[in-house]
C-alpha cells in the first residue's frame, strides 16, 4: 500500500463529503492528529478503523487500500493486489522481527567473549581496556539495531482502545518491557499500558 496517495485519497473523499479533519475524527472517535497523520502519509489506518472509515467517507475498503475509486471491472484485480500487498508487508515484518532476535543474540555473544577475554587473557592492560571498550560499543550498537527492527516489525496495539501504532524510538526505548509487551502511550487514547506487539496486521 501507498501510505501518501491513500492518505491524499482519504483528504479528497473527506473534502468531498464536507467534512473538516476534526469532525471525521469526532465521527470515528480518534483524534485530528491521527486524521492529519493518514492524510499526510505518516500512518495507515488501522483494521478496525477502515470499515467505519469507508462507510463515513462513501468508499469501499479496496478503494482505501488502492488509494483512488476502483471501477467494477478492475475491483477483482486491485483486491488481490491488496491482499497480495498485505502478504507482502506482513512477511516483510516478520523478517525483520527474526533479524532483531538473531542481531540480539549475536551482540549478546559477542559482548560475553569481549568481556571473558579482558577478564581471563594475559593481556597487557591497555588491550584489556580495549577489549572492554569493543564490548561496549557492540553492546550499544548491537542493542540499538535490534531495538530499531522490532520497533518497525508490525505495530504495538493499545489495551484501551485497540489503535495499532508505531512508537517513536525515544518512546521505544524508554518503555518498559516483556518478551511481547512494551509499556506505551496511545497516542488515540492518551492512556499508558502494556502494549502487545503485533508483527503482522
Amino acid at each position: 500500500m501507498d501510505a501518501v496517495k491513500t492518505g491524499r485519497f482519504i483528504a479528497e473523499a473527506r473534502k468531498q463529503k464536507g467534512l473538516t479533519q476534526a469532525r471525521l475524527a469526532e465521527e470515528l472517535g480518534i483524534s485530528d492528529k491521527t486524521v492529519s497523520k493518514w492524510e499526510s502519509g505518516r500512518g495507515l489506518p488501522e483494521v478496525s478503523l477502515m470499515l467505519p472509515l469507508c462507510e463515513r467517507l462513501g468508499i469501499s475498503v479496496n478503494d482505501l487500500l488502492s488509494g483512488e475509486r476502483v471501477s467494477q471491472a478492475e475491483y477483482k484485480n486491485k483486491a488481490e493486489e491488496n491482499m497480495i500487498d498485505l502478504i507482502k508487508e506482513n512477511e516483510e515484518n516478520k523478517k525483520k522481527f527474526t533479524l532483531s532476535m538473531i542481531t540480539g543474540s549475536v551482540t549478546i555473544v559477542a559482548v560475553v567473549a569481549l568481556t571473558l577475554l579482558a577478564a581471563y587473557l594475559e593481556v597487557p592492560a591497555v588491550v584489556r581496556v580495549l577489549f572492554i571498550a569493543l564490548a561496549a560499543v557492540c553492546a550499544f550498537f548491537g542493542i540499538y539495531e535490534a531495538a530499531m527492527l522490532e520497533r518497525e516489525a508490525g505495530a504495538f496495539e493499545c489495551p484501551s482502545c485497540g489503535e495499532l501504532f508505531v512508537p517513536s524510538m525515544k518512546d521505544y526505548t524508554k518503555g518498559y518491557h516483556t518478551f511481547t509487551k512494551r509499556r506505551l502511550t496511545c497516542p488515540k487514547c492518551g492512556n499508558t499500558g502494556m502494549c502487545r506487539h503485533r508483527i503482522t496486521r
